[in-house]
Order: structure tokens, then C-alpha cells, then sequence
């Protein structure tokens, strides 16, 4: 589960390394995110490139969580790690390339532009 504050490393090309979630949209009593769902972010590592600065506020879609999360078929999937993706004002993908295991739930949310980019869906 994914609230504000939390630290989510960053699973695609944009030069960022580390951001931190500063508010989870879906309603003004949505207190937590899982895969899926869109968060704001801030931009607290990265490195020098053009498309994103640190302190840079974007809004991204997490990928992966390390709280586990039962699927329809009994299966428990859980990663080491809290990652997200980087999304422009459009929702539109900043990056190029996602790095990682990416969770066939995203096909259900209808980003299928990063199942299509990903190198491995779980």
C-alpha cells in the first residue's frame, strides 16, 4: 500500500531515481494506492537529464508494491519493492522503456502502453 510520504523508486527512463507520493488520487478519502492506481509525486533523486529535475511534481502509476495482493485465481503476488512509472499532465508516459516485472493487473486498468514497453509481465 502506497500513502503519502511513502518513497517509490522509479521503474522507467526518465533519469529519476527515487520519488516520494504527495497526495493519491481517486477521491478526497482515498487514504492508500495499489497497483494501478494513479498518485502525484515529487521527484526527490535523480540524474541529469532533460526530462525530469529533482523537486519536479508529475503525477505516475504504481507498478509495483511490496504489500501482497491476492489475485481472483488464489495466486499471492508480491515484489521487492514500491515502484511507479511517470505520467505527464496528459497521462501520457514521460519514459521510453520500463525497467522491471510489471503485474498483468495494469491490463485490467487499461495502461496497455506499459504492459506493450515492459520486458516482463507477471
Amino acid at each position: 500500500m502506497i500513502q503519502m510520504g511513502t518513497r517509490l523508486n522509479v521503474a522507467d527512463n526518465t533519469g529519476a531515481k527515487e520519488v516520494e507520493c504527495i497526495k493519491v488520487l481517486g477521491g478526497s478519502k482515498k487514504m492508500s494506492a495499489d497497483i494501478g492506481d494513479k498518485i502525484v509525486v515529487s521527484i526527490k533523486k535523480a540524474a541529469v537529464s532533460d526530462k525530469v529535475k529533482e523537486g519536479e511534481v508529475f503525477h505516475a502509476v504504481v507498478v509495483r508494491t511490496r504489500k501482497e495482493r491476492r489475485r481472483k485465481d488464489a495466486v499471492v503476488i508480491r515484489f521487492f519493492d514500491n515502484a511507479a512509472v511517470l505520467l505527464d499532465k496528459q497521462g501520457e508516459l514521460v519514459g521510453t522503456r520500463i525497467f522491471g516485472i510489471i503485474p498483468r493487473e495494469l491490463r485490467e486498468r487499461n495502461y496497455l502502453k506499459i504492459i506493450s514497453l515492459a520486458s516482463e509481465v507477471t
